[in-house]
């Protein structure tokens, strides 16, 4: 029996990102097609520097026509006006910008982009409550993309 397209996909991408990963990317655990969890360091000369995330990818069988949903989970989730103490990541690629084309190492590369352009590490104005009201999955968020300056 043939392996779904998510799977196949998947395989395609743990192998190429196992074989050449993005500068400050490593993988954690991708031992299936449903979860994994990545390693994305502070990219040098950023406010970042020198800082370890972790990255958790939730991948239904729909991917990559849609989504992964992806948080930053553990001790050390970054401090950046796009990025909820919960680890919900407010970056528009993640949700209405999705395109089939994108992979697990773009979006990586998408968050190193967006944490090293910040100027400053700051929570958004918002943090406290949307913690209190978020669902688990941060795709049942309705975003607002309105500021791509940081």
């Amino acid at each position: 029996m043939a392996k779904p397209m998510f799977a196949r996909r998947l395989s395609k991408e743990l192998k190429d990102l196992a074989m050449n990963p993005p500068a400050g990317v490593d993988i954690i655990d991708a031992n299936d097609f449903k979860v994994w969890k990545l390693g994305l360091a502070g990219a040098p000369g950023t406010l970042y520097e020198g800082e370890k995330f972790q990255l958790e990818f939730s991948f239904g069988p729909n991917y990559p026509l849609e989504s992964p949903q992806v948080i930053f989970v553990g001790d050390n989730v970054p401090i950046h006006p796009h990025i909820y103490s919960n680890g919900h990541i407010c970056l528009d690629v993640l949700y209405n910008h999705w395109s089939p084309v994108q992979t697990v190492a773009s979006i990586c590369l998408s968050l190193q982009s967006m944490l090293s352009s910040c100027t400053s590490k700051e929570r958004p104005p918002d943090n406290a409550t949307y913690v209190k009201t978020a669902k688990a999955n941060p795709k049942h968020t309705s975003w607002a993309f309105h500021d791509d300056t940081v």
